[in-house]
């Protein structure tokens, strides 16, 4: 039995997992997503990074794992003092003290979020002892040990040069090395939880796709959490403007897209101010369409200063329309992402707690004309996770052998009926876009 920890946006999720990767227990930890302006998006880090996943550990009351792992979301930053207890907000992906400035003619996204929110929290608290990610502050609160993986260290590029944290790149920033997190291979054992051994994990979008079964030419992953993140798989090293590529986990093969702020936190926005609707029961020819984006946009414009717009209103809509609008925006964007990519998709594999929303796969579907296949466990990065603790106590060699753990409980299919209606609102959502 080994135990996988996700940080994620919204909660601390973890499971306790056999060998076969069968869940035996399973928690689920809530913490605050707070923005307290519109472009800044923080966690209260004490609550969220350090006390989160030792509640999360206590609550699956597994003294017979031999293992845990932690993923987390990134980039990710607080300040710590000596004892790791947070002293500054815990500043998240797309919040403007991370802002680096884009060049619109650039081909590729703008790097450097991280090393910003390094820059911001040094100077908010030069005394303090780390300036750790989410990853760390979470490791440091189980096992004593300020750890990152490898996958992680590398979002703080100029600070991280690919063997070790840069002297002369932390002290541009007001850090020092000394302040950093220890970096390890994930997979590789870091420290003990009592007879437990802590295990690196690694990003959650890493951890999801270890075990998702999406490792052939075409496949997408999309993940439906509190931020929306496509990955479609292709092979080489394919290179497309605005989107990312990394490497797979399969041989010679890479993923190419990004991440959304079009996923849940759009979509719990929308649920907050509207009446109930059943999105179902919609005619496909009466639905407006929204751009999703009321924080900016990440991939692939990379525009924090976009906002969200709704077109198309008229006073036949209701609250059910304009909930479908939301979750055809969702479906948009993926499409959207999956043609930017140029790789011929067959088909998606969905994770995240996005998948028990059923109207949102439904539009998906609908969105894409592709086959929607739902992952049996939902919290596709905390097993991912619990597949790197198995690694660290030898228990497996390679991380390719994680595919033996993807599951699929579910198909939903494309609506014929809702086709030619969702071809002409993809059309207005790309003009509004622009």
């Amino acid at each position: 039995m080994t135990i996988g920890i996700d940080v994620g946006t919204a909660a601390v999720k973890a499971v306790a997992v056999d060998e076969d990767g069968r869940v035996s227990a399973r928690t689920r930890i809530p913490h605050q997503l707070r923005a307290p302006a519109p472009e800044l998006l923080e966690h209260d880090a004490e609550a969220a990074w350090r006390r989160g996943p030792r509640a999360a550990l206590h609550q699956l009351a597994r003294p017979d794992a031999v293992a845990v792992a932690v993923s987390a979301m990134v980039p990710s930053l607080t300040a710590v003092d000596a004892a790791g207890t947070p002293l500054t907000p815990g500043l998240l992906y797309g919040d403007r003290r991370g802002r680096v400035p884009s060049d619109p003619a650039a081909s590729l996204p703008p790097t450097g979020e991280a090393a910003e929110f390094v820059r911001w929290t040094a100077a908010a608290a030069p005394e303090a002892a780390g300036y750790w990610p989410a990853m760390a502050v979470a490791n440091h609160a189980l096992a004593g040990e300020a750890v990152v993986d490898f996958a992680t260290a590398y979002t703080a590029l100029p600070l991280f040069d690919g063997t070790g944290w840069s002297r002369q790149a932390c002290a541009d920033h007001g850090a020092t090395v000394e302040a950093m997190p220890a970096v390890a291979a994930a997979g590789t054992a870091a420290g003990r939880v009592g007879d437990t051994v802590l295990g690196v994990g690694a990003i959650d979008a890493l951890c999801e796709q270890l075990v998702s079964g999406a490792d052939r030419d075409g496949d997408v992953l999309v993940l439906c959490g509190t931020t929306l993140i496509v990955w479609v798989t292709a092979p080489g090293t394919p290179r497309m403007p605005g989107l990312w590529t990394i490497p797979h986990t399969a041989p010679g093969k890479s993923r190419i897209g990004g991440a959304s702020n079009a996923g849940g936190l759009f979509l719990g926005w929308v649920d907050r101010v509207l009446a109930p609707g059943d999105p179902a029961a919609v005619d496909p020819r009466r639905v407006p369409v929204w751009s999703p984006y009321l924080r900016g946009e990440r991939t692939p414009y990379h525009d924090p200063d976009r906002r969200g717009a709704l077109d198309g209103l008229d006073l036949t809509h209701d609250a059910a329309a304009v909930r479908r609008a939301a979750y055809e925006a969702s479906g948009f964007v993926v499409r959207q992402l999956i043609e930017l990519s140029a790789v011929p998709a067959a088909r998606i594999i969905a994770s995240g707690g996005g998948t028990r929303v059923r109207p949102w796969l439904q539009a998906l579907a609908d969105a894409t004309g592709l086959p929607v296949q739902v992952s049996a466990v939902a919290e596709g990065a905390a097993l991912g996770a619990a597949f790197f603790a198995r690694m660290a106590v030898g228990l497996e060699s390679s991380m390719t052998d994680a595919a033996r753990w993807a599951g699929i409980e579910a198909t939903v299919d494309p609506d014929p009926a809702w086709a030619s209606a969702m071809a002409d609102r993809y059309g207005r959502f790309l003009e509004l876009a622009r």
